[in-house]
């Protein structure tokens, strides 16, 4: 049974240990919005695709579709974000995004200009200074650009506003707010 190819862009939001040598990887994609993906021997030593597939990198792959999980077939980087791990608020910030990325979409359900906000903020997250406010300006902009929120209205306690829009608690709030002050 012939299912496809699922084929694009996409960021790696997180990654799961499935067995002694693969993944499952949660990406964000161009074409496709959110979709879970299997890493097949993605932790052997030897393993190409390895050094591609870390959380927040920016990618292009190739997937076959299947009943379950998509079957990561090929992967090669764009970007790989790599400042973002070596400063401990912007990392704290990165993931902040991707919990709140992963939180607010479904699967499957594409937004190209959502993939285009993530990408644009991973580039001002590993460049600019203010990362407090650059925090509330993402907020406001993914608020904004999904509807949620009005474009000439200011957004203020934006943590609790996102909350209520996903009916749950934001897990990395608390420690980006204290590490970014």
């Amino acid at each position: 049974m012939n299912f496809g190819t699922y084929k694009g862009e996409a960021i790696v939001l997180s990654r799961k240990d499935f067995s002694e040598a693969d993944r499952i990887l949660t990406v964000y994609s161009k074409e496709f919005g959110k979709l879970s993906l299997l890493a097949k021997g993605i932790k052997r030593p030897k393993s190409r695709k390895r050094g591609n597939l870390e959380v927040f990198s920016q990618i292009k792959f190739l997937a076959a579709k299947t009943k379950g999980l998509g079957i990561l077939v090929e992967v090669a980087l764009i970007e790989s974000f790599s400042y973002l791990r070596k400063d401990l608020k912007r990392m704290a910030l990165a993931y902040y995004v991707i919990e709140v990325i992963g939180r607010i979409t479904n699967y499957e359900e594409r937004n190209e200009r959502l993939y285009e906000l993530l990408v644009k903020y991973f580039g001002k997250i590993e460049n600019e200074e203010g990362l407090l406010k650059l925090r509330e300006s993402f907020i406001f902009d993914l608020l904004t650009l999904l509807g949620y929120w009005p474009k000439e209205k200011t957004l203020v306690n934006s943590d609790q506003v996102l909350e209520q829009i996903i009916e749950r608690k934001i897990n990395s709030k608390i420690v980006g707010k204290r590490i970014l002050t």
